[in-house]
């Protein structure tokens, strides 16, 4: 099972979380991408880019975190936080 936690911050508080779980057999990519995919459409946000920090980030940490220069439109919040919580 796959499972990935995302989370949106604003002023150092959580202001929405939720967890996608995963359990086709693919990739890990493909699971990240779709697990963010379904996390952009229940928060209602346009799909971030991966800039070459965050990816960095996400390889050392299974941990990203996806700011306002991640995003074309402007977000009402901080930061969105995804993390790997189980993988296969």
């Amino acid at each position: 099972m796959f499972r990935l936690w995302a989370r949106e911050f604003k002023n150092n508080r959580m202001i929405k979380d939720t967890c996608i779980e995963d359990s086709r057999q693919d990739t890990r990519t493909h699971k990240v991408f779709h697990a963010l995919e379904e996390v952009c459409y229940q928060f209602d946000l346009g799909k971030p880019i991966w800039l070459d920090k965050t990816i960095a980030e996400f390889k050392r940490h299974s941990k990203a975190r996806f700011t306002q220069d991640n995003f074309i439109e402007a977000i009402d919040f901080d930061y969105l936080e995804i993390q790997i919580i189980e993988e296969d």
